[in-house]
């Protein structure tokens, strides 16, 4: 039934604020929801008695006089305040749909106002309200629904899944067996752990210990007896090593290592004069074979020009001589494999070629006197020659014996060939030619002493020119040319210069030497000489002289 009054929720305007008392506000059942003229402020209208309706006063606003304070900041965001500056409206959040809401106390609100009595006397002022815009005359604006008190703790930025009103467990939740089940739960993960950190430890310990969980099997080739070919290095010296020993020597002053080889089944070995030397008449001589097996040998005899010597083992059987070659028919190039025990390293292979021929050397002359210097003419190779390797041989491609190797030319000394230094191979070794080493061996084992050839003649060998000078004096103060000697009777003179031997040049007294000891007695030579600046011809059979 329509009473005449409005239906539903209508707009409020509260009046202005002015300068006057404060007063009551017109109750909102004196105007009717068309009426768009705001009631007059509170201060100028007069309190309706009883029966009798207010009035609204239409007094005017006085001039010039601000209704706010001015604000000298001019504060944002709504711009300089003004007599009908609006409030900014107040937004609470709006709960969800569905979502419960206890019965608690409500908030404050326009419609709802707090039940708190105000103090007496004192009668409470509506907060101005900002305008509305301008509506269609027959719209109807609705009211904020009220919000709650709990509203005013919500926090809309909270993490998901909190309850917003639910303070207490669920209802049907019981807190002692989530618990229990809790603890169920971590005790069936901790066991499970447990298990599984031993099994993977014992499958770790297996993997370490075996090198995986299968075998492992690298790919090989199979072994095979296959011979080497007789002219590899394989081949060469798995024929001569047999044959080849090691020497260990010890004196009353001093000791020494080198190496030898079996000249013939009787057990015969040479070797060099320098790896013996130590011993002297007394010392003691060791032969240790490839096979390990030792013997004690004694010197047979030994020539310090030559630097050569031949010891014999007794007791042995079974011994292997190694073959001889011919020196004469090596050429330059040619491969070699030296075998020997440099610093005590027996059974050591090396391998190179002949780096040079008639390469003449002289070693020793330790004691000062020149009777231990050895004067070779040698063959020079690169095959890795290192102290421990003198006496022992140098084989060619059929293994047989070419030179017998004795001297490398150290890097620390400029003076020549060394014979056992300390120095390693620098690819300078000199062997004593076989051709040569055959003969002295020869001698050393039916005599006991090896014959040195000669011309007769003393050198002057602080001679600086070119060529070999005959001297003025002889050992003795005796002539320098040997009366009745070879050189005599081809008739070289005192001051004669030795130029060439068999259309070999010689450049030195000690080069004159070694290509005279490169010969056996009783070979007949011929040589060039120069004589007051006129060149001669002529030949001479060499004599022959004991050696050392």
């Amino acid at each position: 039934m329509d009473d005449g009054k409005p239906t539903g929720p209508q707009a409020k305007w509260w009046s202005r604020p002015t300068t006057g008392r404060p007063g009551r506000a017109e109750p909102e059942e004196s105007r009717s929801p068309g009426e768009d003229t705001p009631p007059a402020p509170p201060g100028d209208a007069a309190p309706p008695g009883a029966g009798q309706e207010p009035q609204a006063s239409h007094r005017p606003r006085p001039s010039g006089a601000p209704l706010h304070e001015p604000d000298a900041y001019s504060t944002p965001p709504y711009g300089g305040p003004g007599p009908w500056a609006p409030a900014p409206p107040v937004q609470r959040p709006t709960p969800a749909h569905g979502t419960p809401v206890p019965p608690q106390a409500v908030a404050p609100s326009p419609q709802h106002p707090s039940p708190v009595p105000p103090p007496t006397g004192v009668q409470p002022q509506p907060a101005p309200v900002q305008p509305q815009p301008q509506q269609h005359p027959t719209a109807v604006q609705q009211q904020p629904a009220p919000v709650p008190a709990q509203w005013g703790q919500y926090d809309p930025w909270a993490a998901p899944g909190q309850p917003l009103t639910q303070l207490g467990p669920r209802a049907g939740t019981e807190p002692g067996r989530r618990k229990k089940r809790r603890g169920g739960a971590f005790a069936g993960v901790l066991l499970l752990t447990l298990v599984a950190s031993g099994i993977g430890g014992g499958v770790g310990a297996y993997i370490e210990r075996n090198g995986g969980l299968t075998t492992v099997e690298l790919p090989q080739a199979s072994r095979t007896t296959t011979d080497r070919a007789p002219e590899s290095v394989a081949g060469i010296a798995a024929s001569a090593l047999p044959s080849v020993v090691t020497l260990h020597v010890s004196g009353t002053a001093e000791s020494g290592t080198g190496t030898g080889f079996v000249l013939d089944d009787r057990g015969h070995i040479l070797t060099n004069n320098h790896v013996v030397a130590p011993a002297g008449s007394t010392g003691d001589i060791t032969v240790t074979f490839s096979s390990g097996e030792t013997a004690t040998a004694e010197l047979v005899g030994k020539d310090s020009g030559y630097d050569l010597a031949v010891v014999k083992v007794r007791g042995v059987s079974g011994l292997k001589p190694l073959p001889l070659g011919n020196s004469d028919n090596v050429q330059v190039g040619d491969p070699v494999v030296a075998i020997g025990a440099p610093f005590d390293l027996s059974n050591t292979v090396t391998s190179g070629i002949i780096s040079a021929k008639q390469r003449p050397i002289t070693a020793g002359g330790e004691k000062g006197d020149g009777s231990d210097i050895s004067y070779v003419d040698a063959l020079q190779t690169d095959a890795p020659i290192n102290p421990g390797n003198s006496g022992g041989p140098l084989v060619d491609t059929q293994a047989h014996v070419i030179g017998i190797n004795s001297a490398i030319r150290a890097a620390d000394s400029g003076k020549g060939p060394e014979r056992g230094g300390q120095s390693g191979s620098i690819g300078l070794g000199f062997a004593i030619p076989i051709n040569q080493g055959k003969r002295v061996a020869e001698e050393l084992i039916n005599t006991g002493r090896a014959t040195h050839p000669v011309i007769g003649v003393t050198l002057d060998m602080k001679f600086t020119g070119d060529g070999a000078k005959v001297g003025t004096k002889g050992a003795d103060d005796g002539p320098a040319v040997t009366k009745d000697g070879p050189a005599a009777k081809a008739g070289i003179k005192s001051g004669d210069v030795i130029t060439a031997v068999q259309g070999q040049r010689v450049h030195s007294g000690e080069e004159l030497i070694v290509k005279i000891r490169a010969h056996r007695p009783g070979d007949r030579l011929e040589l060039r000489l120069t004589r007051g600046g006129e060149e001669l011809t002529i030949t001479l059979t060499l004599g022959s002289s004991s050696g050392t």
